[in-house]
């Protein structure tokens, strides 16, 4: 949509806290209504999700601890993009460190998606990923990680019990659902 419609006025803006993963601003702000106030931004690397597929149509998920919410996870293969590299790019390189995996398809899966956009400018591409070789993993010194293979109808049901609760993995999985005709599978 157009800036035009943005009944939002910033008038300053200040950096509160940064690390290598996000950075958190405050803008003085006019709201909608003319009255002064804030709004703070969490403004992240551009994410990106890979539903690595097998020719069984299973779809290899990390599990992993989630600090933020104090729960174990179960996601597919997920990461930020480094300054200046491609999301294309960013998603083979965390396939390849997460899951050990590398692929020779790759397709885009639908658009940009807006992972809480109410306090975030977090964006997100999603991907899926076929014939699928075994290297080994490399993962960050900040992941213990586990990775199962699970059939996509499994990663489904997951999805409707609450196992599988992270935003990119579930939008993914619906949306492979959704297109699976579309999709070419080896």
């Amino acid at each position: 949509m157009k800036n035009d419609l943005n009944p939002w006025k910033t008038v300053g803006t200040r950096l509160v806290y940064q690390n290598e993963w996000i950075s958190v601003r405050e803008d003085s702000v006019l709201r909608p209504d003319g009255s002064p106030g804030i709004y703070g931004v969490v403004d992240t690397r551009i994410a990106t999700g890979v539903i690595a597929l097998t020719t069984k149509q299973e779809v290899y998920l990390i599990g992993q601890w989630r600090y933020p919410l104090e729960r174990y996870s179960w996601e597919i293969v997920e990461g930020g993009t480094d300054e200046g590299e491609l999301p294309l790019d960013a998603i083979k390189r965390e396939l390849k460190e997460e899951a050990g995996l590398v692929a020779k398809e790759w397709q885009q899966l639908g658009g940009e998606v807006h992972l809480s956009n109410c306090f975030s400018s977090e964006r997100a591409l999603l991907y899926v990923a076929s014939d699928l070789q075994k290297v080994p993993s490399e993962p960050d010194a900040t992941e213990v990680l586990q990775v199962k293979k699970v059939p996509l109808s499994e990663c489904l049901a997951m999805i409707d019990s609450g196992e599988i609760t992270d935003a990119m993995s579930v939008i993914g999985l619906l949306r492979l659902q959704q297109c699976m005709g579309k999709i070419p599978v080896e």
